[in-house]
Formats: structure tokens, C-alpha cells, sequence
């Protein structure tokens, strides 16, 4: 089964973006095996503590490398995505040379009950993944308009919704697997 670490920007327990990570784990868990990355523990990136890396740090690190993708679940606040996520990332990259997120499949989805659904936040963090070598997948995007009865009990309840996810689903598990795949020599 391939490993997903999913990294929500989020930190509430019950926010937008957990929620709809929840459903789109059990959507997926024919095709992929999310495993959830706690960033709500880690410090303040400095780079003073690089030499001997908090536990929290080592913790990150080693299940970003353990993983054979990454999904990167963003909220959009001011037209950005989350600090927590930025913070995340720094520590991913650090120290020099260690950078635990480099060659990755990954893809960056998010919700918001905003109109534009993370548009803005997507956009800005998909620059900066790709600037740390993770391979992004280009489609299709999902920009989530949160509706309430969108998810319920865990579960994609909206249809439609669940057939666009589906679609997302198996592209994303095709990426995976396409760049998990050995070059050919010549």
C-alpha cells in the first residue's frame, strides 16, 4: 500500500481542512494509506537548534521520509496558506543537506468557506513546494468550497463532491506510482 504523510495547516481539531482530510482518507484507503503528521508540536523554526534537533523535529522528519508521497491539506488566512504549514516546512528542509520532503510525490488540496476555496493559499504554497523538490501533481486541483453537509460522520456525503474526489483519488495514486518507478537506463 502507498503511504501518504498528510500535513494539515490547520491546527483545530475540527477544523474545515481536517475534516475533509478524514473523508478523503477513507475515500482513498483502497488506493492509498494516509498517515497523519502531527506539526502542531513543533517549535518555531531557529536555526540555533539544527545542531541537536528537537525530538518533535526528529519525530516530522523521519515520517516525511518513511512516507512515499506527501499531501499537503492547506486553509487559506489572509490570502495565504497557514504558519503552522511554513514552519513545517523549514524544519522539513533543515538542516542543510537533510532536506526530508526532496524528490516526493506530493499535492496540495484545500477547503475554505470562502468563495475562491483556497485559491490564493494553493497557489502560494504550491511555489514554495515545488522550490523544496516535491513533484506536484498539476490536475486536477481541488479548491473545496466548504458546504455544511458536505461531510458527515467522517464521510463524503455530497455526491458530486465523492466523484470528483474519486477522480482526484486515483490521478493522484497514478502519479504516485509513475514516479515511484525506476528510470530506465539506456
Amino acid at each position: 500500500m502507498t503511504n501518504v504523510a498528510v500535513l494539515v495547516g490547520s491546527l483545530r481539531a475540527q477544523s474545515v481542512n481536517r475534516n475533509f482530510a478524514v473523508a478523503l482518507a477513507k475515500l482513498a484507503r483502497s488506493k492509498l494509506q494516509f498517515r497523519f503528521v502531527e506539526i502542531g508540536d513543533l517549535p518555531l523554526y531557529n536555526q540555533d537548534l539544527e545542531s541537536d534537533l528537537p525530538a518533535a523535529v526528529q519525530r516530522f522528519k523521519s515520517e516525511i521520509e518513511a512516507a512515499d508521497a506527501v499531501l499537503f491539506v492547506t486553509p487559506e488566512f489572509n490570502r495565504t496558506f497557514s504558519s503552522a504549514l511554513k514552519n513545517a516546512i523549514e524544519w522539513g528542509t533543515r538542516p542543510w543537506g537533510k532536506n526530508s520532503f526532496a524528490g516526493k510525490p506530493g499535492a496540495v488540496v484545500g477547503a475554505t468557506l470562502g468563495v475562491v476555496g483556497t485559491a490564493a493559499a494553493q497557489s502560494q504554497l504550491r511555489s514554495v513546494v515545488s522550490a523544496i523538490g516535491v513533484a506536484l501533481i498539476a490536475q486536477p486541483e481541488i479548491y473545496l468550497n466548504f458546504r455544511e453537509g458536505q461531510f458527515v460522520d467522517g464521510e463524503i456525503a455530497d455526491e458530486g463532491l465523492r466523484t470528483l474526489l474519486t477522480d482526484w483519488t486515483a490521478k493522484f495514486a497514478d502519479w504516485i506510482a509513475r514516479l515511484r518507478q525506476p528510470a530506465l537506463s539506456f
